[in-house]
């Protein structure tokens, strides 16, 4: 997780929302993202999705991989999680305005073709700090500005 708590504040210095993410393999880490809506002009450029796509294994399913990303993944990101048949999700902070799992259940609904095993708040003080002086600055810097 403090690997992804790295990749968060680099996405936050690029000035995109800072949510750091790290995929896991056999205990090796096979690949890091972030969060790059902003720079890439991407509305699905979110750390999770990034880390899922196809050409960075050479296959869609992740069966064997277990993902760490600093906030919970919100409906897109656990879509595409089920989809991708992830094996486990660790994150930091909840996210109750836009987090699957708190609104939907997601990851862990029965009625789905796939389940996700799921473990929620590793280090997750941090991880919500990282975010609350993020928007803390945005906020101010639109006040400065008004």
């Amino acid at each position: 997780m403090r690997m992804a708590l790295s990749e968060a504040m680099a996405a936050a210095d690029e000035g995109d929302v800072p949510v750091g993410a790290v995929l896991v393999v056999g205990g090796e880490v096979v690949a890091t993202s972030r969060n790059t809506r902003q720079q890439s002009h991407d509305p699905t450029a979110h750390a999770e999705v990034l880390l899922l796509r196809p050409g960075l294994r050479g296959s869609w399913h992740f069966e064997d991989a277990t993902l760490y990303v600093t906030k919970e993944p919100c409906v897109m990101c656990s879509g595409a999680m089920i989809n991708a048949r992830l094996g486990r999700l660790v994150y930091g902070c909840s996210d109750d305005k836009g987090g699957g799992l708190t609104l939907y259940g997601l990851l862990t609904d029965n009625r789905l073709n796939h389940r996700v095993e799921v473990t929620k708040g590793v280090l997750e003080e941090e991880c919500a700090a990282v975010l609350q002086r993020f928007f803390r600055a945005r906020r101010g810097a639109r006040l400065v500005d008004e």
